[in-house]
């Protein structure tokens, strides 16, 4: 079956994270994905990573981790021929996807409103931290700076740790999903009436609309949201628990599930409990309950747990490493990585994710490596219509 997004092309003008997450997930569904770069430096992302000699060649992990299935050409942006580039370019796009500070684009007379009269079906996505109006929406936003005002830092950590910083870009990765989602559906629209659209995305809103439960809790229950570290704040015992040898994430929700946890570790006496018998109770008693829990569960290791607590209908799995996640059977089983043994650029294989979804005979995937910079700008510029002599021109301008 034909991917879901085949024929349709996206012009990616983002740098380092949102953005390029978004045009990877509609390159994984099969779009045709033009990433349109400043000659010589690129994207940000090229220069970063944890391996110095990628970044040197520009070919940075972090740019590899969310660029396959791309095309990628060098146009400079600021000058007119480049603009005129871009503009061609537009021409034969249905999407557009630009991170920059807002106003930006619009200051070099490239966007939506310019770019429309060049393509009235254009689907233009602009993610940004705060998104384009606002008092913040000429503040430069960064990840970190996105997870402190939403909120998500200060219910990150338990009681003496917060707030803390999610791990990985967490308000980074949210922005680029939720543009993706918002193009998927601005095409859909399009089909149907022909129209185009001016997508505007926010980080800021995007995290704060996956905080639901937290939000939901504060606004319609007035409890003000707080660190619960490992616990999970819904249930108990609910949560991760010491083991013989490492922790185990427990999700004993249902009363069923606690009676079930207690005969396993041979605490059946911990359900007749009045401290711990009903579900309020046990959050209330939350500290004291998870002390018996875990003298029990020091008898084994977190593995056989996991797999004893399963079996008997208890939701139960290990805290792992992320080598340890990345090897583990049912993600190889997925087949969540794909390898790329030959990547331009680069001195040895690359091992990158796809989509957190499958779809049936269309299965996401990029067709690609990731691309070097500026490396189909001459196929690129021919097919909308440059000349091998203008193309030189171009160079020695350098437009391109």
């Amino acid at each position: 079956m034909t991917q879901a997004l085949h024929g349709i092309r996206v012009l990616d003008l983002t740098n380092v994270l949102a953005g390029p997450f978004c045009a990877y997930q509609l390159a994984l569904l099969g779009a045709d994905v033009i990433k349109v770069e400043m000659p010589e430096s690129g994207d940000l992302a090229r220069q970063l990573g944890a391996d110095p000699s990628l970044n040197a060649k520009r070919m940075g992990a972090s740019f590899l981790a969310q660029n396959a299935g791309k095309r990628s050409i060098t146009v400079d942006l600021k000058s007119e021929a480049g603009k005129e580039i871009l503009r061609r370019l537009v021409a034969t796009a249905d999407v557009l996807v630009e991170n920059f500070r807002p106003g930006v684009m619009a200051r070099l007379g490239l966007g939506y409103e310019d770019l429309k009269q060049v393509n009235p079906r254009l689907v233009y996505c602009a993610i940004s931290g705060f998104g384009q109006d606002g008092p913040l929406k000429d503040a430069p936003a960064y990840d970190q700076i996105v997870q402190g005002l939403s909120g998500a830092m200060s219910i990150t950590g338990s009681e003496e740790s917060a707030p803390l910083r999610v791990g990985y870009p967490v308000a980074d990765s949210i922005g680029g999903l939720t543009g993706a989602f918002a193009i998927a559906a601005a095409l859909l629209r399009r089909a149907g009436t022909g129209e185009g659209a001016f997508i505007d995305v926010a980080m800021l809103d995007a995290t704060i609309v996956t905080m639901g439960w937290v939000v939901s809790n504060y606004l319609v229950a007035g409890q003000v949201p707080r660190p619960y570290g490992n616990d999970n704040f819904t249930a108990s015992p609910s949560g991760a628990f010491r083991t013989k040898d490492g922790l185990l994430n427990i999700a004993a929700n249902k009363q069923e599930q606690f009676a079930a946890l207690a005969r396993l570790i041979g605490r059946d006496e911990l359900v007749a409990d009045p401290r711990f018998s009903g579900r309020e109770s046990r959050k209330q008693h939350r500290a004291a309950l998870t002390v018996e829990i875990e003298k029990g569960l020091a008898e084994k290791p977190a593995e056989e747990w996991e797999t004893l607590l399963n079996r008997a209908g208890v939701p139960a799995g290990r805290v792992l490493s992320v080598p340890e996640a990345l090897s583990h059977p049912q993600v190889r089983h997925r087949g969540l990585l794909h390898r790329y043994d030959e990547v331009p650029g680069v001195d040895r294989p690359v091992t990158l994710a796809r989509a957190g979804f499958k779809i049936a005979g269309a299965e996401p995937d990029a067709g690609s490596p990731p691309p070097q910079l500026g490396e189909h700008t001459d196929a690129l510029l021919q097919e909308i219509g440059y000349s091998g002599d203008e193309i030189e021109a171009l160079k020695k301008a350098g437009a391109v």
